[in-house]
């Protein structure tokens, strides 16, 4: 091609292009001189870019190493704390069952903690110290055997007698005839506060604390068919029976029979972890309201179950367990709704029951006051509904009972 300076018209061969017939027309002198300098240097941007490249990968290769540096330091030292706790405990075990055996020499020391001390093939517990668990097992057992027999030979020694000659009579008249009226007050007017509602059921509380411990009164009022207010407050009461429907219970023992209506007993409940272990003393009443008391309105009959915390010399509160406090009525009220045609038989289809449940619940010990609401709120419904229920199943095949139930099982010691 002929060289041409830029604005002349170019030159292939013997044939010249008019300015007109240029392939780029618009590019000039002018604009080439301008902005050429702005031209992109792909050579140049590669190698900088693979510089870059080059650097990060150097840079995070550095990192990953100091990384796994730091990880084998923090596993070696983790390995050093397990080893030297690993001997503080052995030391502690020897420690502490040789001043055991300095105080008590005569007294067998057995040292038990997690699970490699339990029976399995990787057991690290020795055969002696094996045999003395068990046997100190054993008797502990055997003296629960003994306190239940002296609680059998007191009961056999000591005629029973009235209940309005115990010490306690005068409590139980008066917190029964009190927890009667409590139980008969409206809940409407602000007071009560509804925490749960399911079908006829409404549960109520007040909340309140005692010394940083909640101790929110609860009522309940609930109504179901099929059984009578006699046949409710006698499976309520009943401790032949108790294990049937409160599952809540470890160990029952009726400390003392005060007459055939009112007990007194010990109940060890299940420990629920991370709580204490707790157990309840409490005497027991049970009676039917008389159809002249205004309490007893409308009803057929009208029966009341009442328990209240007490103190007695064969189970004082040595600080093994967390002792409750409580104050517990459960009355019912049996109508005839629908009354049975003329001539005919009252059934079961007949029997309504007007269930009124109130506490006042110490745990004692510590526990957050939300936790404990947040369980009541769960375990309170279900406990009476799962209570009434076994009621009414219980006495469905049974003759229609509105007094006259007796407790068939007189054990002293129940265990779950």
């Amino acid at each position: 091609m002929a060289e041409c300076s830029v604005g002349d018209s170019p030159k292939v061969g013997n044939r010249r292009f008019s300015p007109d017939r240029s392939p780029h027309p618009h590019i000039t002198r002018e604009i080439l001189e301008k902005h050429g300098s702005y031209a992109l240097d792909f050579r140049g941007e590669a190698l900088t870019f693979k510089a870059t490249t080059a650097g990060i990968l150097t840079t995070l290769s550095h990192c990953v190493e100091v990384m796994n540096q730091r990880e084998e330091s923090f596993k070696r030292r983790l390995e050093r704390e397990a080893e030297k706790r690993k001997r503080l405990e052995e030391k502690l075990k020897h420690a502490l069952a040789h001043s055991t055996q300095e105080a008590q020499p005569n007294r067998r020391v057995v040292v038990m903690g997690g699970p490699d001390y339990e029976e399995g093939p990787h057991s690290v517990i020795g055969e002696d110290e094996f045999f003395d668990a068990v046997e100190s097992a054993l008797d502990k057992m055997d003296e629960e055997e003994e306190f239940r027999e002296r609680l059998r030979q007191k009961q056999l020694a000591a005629p029973q007698k009235s209940a309005t000659t115990h010490p306690l009579w005068p409590q139980i008249e008066k917190l029964t005839i009190e927890q009667l009226g409590y139980a008969q007050q409206d809940v409407e007017g602000g007071v009560w506060q509804l925490f749960a509602e399911e079908g006829e059921m409404k549960m109520y509380r007040r909340e309140l604390e005692e010394d940083g411990l909640v101790v929110d009164p609860l009522k309940a009022v609930h109504q179901v068919r099929g059984a009578t207010a006699h046949e409710m407050v006698h499976h309520f009461w009943s401790p032949d029976v108790r294990f049937e429907w409160d599952t809540s219970i470890e160990q029952m023992t009726v400390l003392d029979r005060i007459s055939a209506d009112t007990l007194i007993f010990l109940q060890l409940h299940k420990r629920v972890w991370p709580t204490a272990q707790r157990d309840a003393l409490f005497w027991s009443h049970i009676r039917e309201i008389s159809s002249s008391d205004p309490a007893n309105g409308k009803a057929h009959d009208t029966w009341i179950v009442c328990n209240q915390s007490a103190e007695h010399p064969d189970a004082p509160n040595d600080g093994k367990y967390v002792r409750i406090d409580l104050t517990v009525c459960f009355v019912c009220q049996t109508f005839i709704d629908p009354p049975p045609a003329e001539g005919q038989p009252i059934t079961r289809d007949n029997l309504l029951v007007k269930i009124t449940y109130c506490s006042v619940v110490n745990p004692g010990g510590w526990a957050p006051a939300s936790v404990l609401r947040a369980v009541y709120k769960r375990e309170y419904p279900k406990f009476l509904k799962r209570f009434t229920q076994y009621v009414v199943d219980k006495c469905a095949d049974q003759p229609i009972a509105f007094s006259g139930l007796k407790i068939k099982d007189h054990s002293k010691h129940w265990r779950g």
